[in-house]
């Protein structure tokens, strides 16, 4: 079972990306987000080259469509392949092989994007969009960890052993970047980094470099006190 979720949050631009399998460490080989491009996620039978090049497609102005149906041309492997890709404007485009394994499929919503194969059917993607789109006024990182879990719980499937999460602003480097690599319950262990990350990482990510402060806040008091105006906030 592996299966992926990608999403744009309309309210702060972010985009998120989440991803679920039963194989080692699918982070580094099934997803990428590229700051205002876009985000990507290939598998099935995984092809790791279709993650840049899909982000190198969007970065030189194709539509997810093109984007899909150009690396899905050029890839003898396609029937195999399940890919599904969202630019930074919350357009997205998937392509499912024929030869994926059963249940396979993909749905697209307005900035919403689901794929998955190996599933124990269509179930598990109406059940993870129902989810999602219960905001409760939680941040879009604590969405897609809830959407994956209400998709695993209909499915009754307990094998997968790695998961991963991504999500980006508007700042060159990551917001979140959690891996789960090999663990008996990966998306526990990602909600439990989640909410360790909540508690200082992003607040101090305030106080860094950024596009409008080249050098980001040096001066440690001043960082201390910046970090707790941030948690004071509730900034999330």
């Amino acid at each position: 079972m592996t299966w992926s979720i990608i999403a744009r949050e309309e309210e702060t631009g972010r985009v998120g990306l989440i991803i679920s399998a039963d194989a080692l460490a699918c982070g580094p080989y099934m997803c990428r987000i590229a700051t205002g491009v876009g985000a990507v996620a290939s598998q099935g039978l995984i092809n790791p080259l279709l993650g840049p090049q899909a982000l190198a497609l969007l970065k030189a102005g194709a539509h997810p469509e093109e984007a899909v149906r150009l690396l899905v041309t050029a890839d003898e492997g396609r029937d195999l392949r399940q890919l599904h890709i969202m630019d930074a404007r919350g357009h997205a485009a998937a392509h499912t092989g024929t030869a994926c394994t059963p249940w396979c499929g993909h749905e697209i919503r307005d900035a919403l994007s689901l794929a998955g194969d190996g599933l124990a059917g269509p179930e598990v993607i109406a059940a993870a969009v129902e989810a999602y789109g219960d905001k409760d006024g939680r941040p879009l990182a604590q969405r897609l960890i809830a959407a994956m879990q209400a998709g695993e719980k209909a499915a009754g499937n307990g094998t997968n052993r790695s998961a991963a999460l991504l999500i980006h602003d508007q700042e060159e480097y990551p917001l979140l970047d959690l891996r789960v690599d090999d663990h008996a319950d990966p998306l526990t262990e990602l909600a439990r980094l989640e909410a360790v990350a909540r508690e200082r990482w992003i607040h101090f990510r305030r106080v860094l470099p950024s596009e409008g402060r080249p050098y980001g806040f040096t001066d440690r008091a001043r960082i201390e006190e910046e970090v707790a105006k941030s948690i004071a906030a509730g900034y999330h």
